[in-house]
């Protein structure tokens, strides 16, 4: 395999591990050590300099050395990223996964927005994105950190309702008892107005968005 494929594989692999880490076993032990505001320092910095090993390994691995799928994956990609950007949209409004003064009383009323569909939007998002890019199968460079951060997302996902637990205690539980962290596909249609029209900005801005970062055309701008 190409060396910069192999960097790219360790720097995902580093990006992916510190994180999980960081965020579980070493959480509280760093908490201890470096207080609140050190923690988010360090866990800031390593999570900015693993990414940025990511970054320039992958601008040096082979541009579209695969196959790829076609008008067909592109079609399908982009049906994949609409899903994806209304949940990311809705994940900011009343989650009580996010670290806030109300979290508790978040969890303990009646799921709504996104949160009909998975209690982890943001989550779930982030993977389906993942999951647009790995089905161009364009190359291998974009599989491999595709991959990664859909690992991230979905196990990071399930580890994250383990650390709630433990820090939320009953408020997460009953979370928990009234949402789902597979996606309810039905629940789209009760996510509400505000989601689906941030989401479609988001789907519009970020397909867009693909040509000067990428090169690429991508969404809707493929075909208009």
């Amino acid at each position: 395999m190409d060396t910069a494929l192999l960097l790219l594989i360790a720097a995902n692999i580093a990006f992916i591990g510190t994180h999980f880490v960081m965020s579980h076993p070493l959480r509280a032990p760093m908490v201890s050590a470096l207080g609140p505001t050190g923690f988010q320092i360090a866990y800031s910095l390593v999570s900015l300099a693993t990414f940025a090993g990511i970054y320039f390994a992958f601008i040096a691995a082979p541009q579209a050395d695969l196959p790829g799928t076609g008008e067909i994956g592109w079609a399908i990609a982009t049906v994949i990223t609409l899903p994806a950007m209304i949940l990311l949209a809705g994940s900011f409004i009343g989650n009580p996964a996010l670290p806030t003064p109300m979290a508790g009383a978040q969890a303990r009323a009646e799921p709504k927005g996104v949160f009909t569909i998975t209690r982890h939007p943001m989550m779930w998002g982030f993977a389906l994105w993942a999951l647009s890019h790995i089905v161009l199968h364009w190359s291998l460079r974009t599989t491999i950190t595709a991959t990664a951060m859909g690992v991230l997302a979905l196990v990071g996902a399930r580890l994250q309702d383990r650390k709630k637990q433990a820090l939320m205690g009953e408020a997460w539980k009953v979370w928990e008892a009234k949402t789902s962290y597979w996606p309810r596909l039905s629940g789209f249609a009760k996510a509400g107005p505000l989601p689906w029209a941030v989401g479609l900005i988001f789907f519009v801005f970020f397909t867009w968005a693909h040509v000067p970062l990428g090169g690429i055309p991508a969404g809707i701008w493929r075909w208009f």
